[in-house]
C-alpha cells in the first residue's frame, strides 16, 4: 500500500508537536513515511513538519480534537486523502496529576475524554478505514507504565492508560483477520520537552529519587520511544500484535 506520488506509505501522529509525537515523526519520515501530522491547532506543528521534511517526506498538518467525534472522522478522512495510510500512532494524550481522593467528575472526564475515549473512537477511525480499503495496516498507542503499575498521584492518568493497554490487546484479537496489527509503547519516565515532564522533573530531588528507582540508572530519551514505534509499525514487526511493550529501564521488572 503506497503513496501514489511517492512510492511511500502515509502515518497518522497524533499530539506530534513535541517529545514522543515529534520524535516519532521523524523516525517515521527517516523510515520511509509520508505524515498526516496531527494536533488541536495545526500551526503548532510547524517544527515537526521541517524536520519530517528534511527527511523526505510529505506532510499535511490537520486539525484533530480528540474530544469530538466529527473532528475524528474529518482527520481520518483528510490524512486518507492525502496518501494511502499504513499506520496510525495514538500519541496525543493529557496528564493531570493529582490525589484520588480530590479528583472531580469534571477532571475525569478531562483525562477520559482524550486520552481514553479519543484514542478508541481514533483507532475505531482508523480501523474502519483500513477494512473499508481491504488493506492491512498497523497502530501504535503510547500507554504508560502509569497504566501497568500502581503510583500514586497519577490515579486518572494511569486509569486512562490501563484501558488503552486493554484496549490494544481487545482489538488486536478482533482485527487480526484484516492484517491490522495493533500494538502498544508504555514508557516509563522519558526525558522530554513536555511541559508535565519538565515540571516534575525541575526539583533536583526529586529527580534524583526518580533516577534512584531506575534499574538502568537514567531516564529513556524520546528518541528511544520513536524507535520502538517505529518498529512496530514496520514489517520488521509483523508477526507482533496484541503487545504492550513497557520501556522504563527496568522499572516494570523489580
Amino acid at each position: 500500500m503506497q503513496n501514489e506520488h511517492t512510492g511511500r506509505p502515509a502515518a497518522i501522529v497524533t499530539g506530534a508537536t513535541y517529545g514522543i509525537g515529534a520524535a516519532t515523526a521523524l523516525a517515521l519520515a527517516r523510515a520511509g513515511f509520508d505524515l498526516a501530522l496531527c494536533d488541536l491547532d495545526p500551526r503548532t506543528l510547524e517544527a515537526t513538519e521541517a524536520l519530517a521534511r528534511g527527511a523526505g517526506a510529505r506532510v499535511a498538518r490537520i486539525a484533530l480534537d480528540l474530544r469530538s467525534q466529527a473532528s475524528i472522522v474529518s482527520a481520518v478522512a483528510a490524512a486518507a486523502a492525502f496518501g494511502h495510510l499504513e499506520v496510525l500512532v495514538n500519541n496525543a494524550g493529557v496528564p493531570l496529576p493529582g490525589p484520588a481522593l480530590e479528583a472531580t467528575r469534571a477532571d475525569w472526564s478531562t483525562v477520559m475524554s482524550v486520552n481514553l475515549e479519543g484514542t478508541f473512537f481514533m483507532t475505531q477511525a482508523m480501523g474502519r478505514h483500513l477494512t473499508a480499503a481491504r488493506r492491512p495496516g498497523a497502530i501504535v498507542s503510547i500507554a504508560s507504565t502509569h497504566g501497568l503499575v500502581g503510583h500514586a498521584g497519577q490515579a486518572l492518568y494511569g486509569i486512562s492508560k490501563a484501558g488503552i493497554a486493554q484496549m490494544t490487546r481487545m482489538l488486536a484479537i478482533e482485527w487480526a483477520a484484516h492484517g491490522i496489527r495493533v500494538n502498544a509503547v508504555a514508557p516509563g519516565k522519558i526525558d522530554t520537552v513536555s511541559p508535565a515532564r519538565q515540571a516534575s522533573m525541575a526539583d533536583p530531588a526529586r529527580r534524583a529519587g526518580m533516577l534512584a528507582r531506575i534499574p538502568l540508572g537514567r531516564f529513556g530519551t524520546v528518541e528511544e520511544v520513536a524507535a520502538l514505534v517505529c518498529y512496530l509499525a514496520g514489517t520488521g514487526a509483523s508477526y507482533a500484535t496484541g503487545q504492550v511493550i513497557a520501556l522504563d529501564g527496568g522499572v516494570t521488572a523489580q
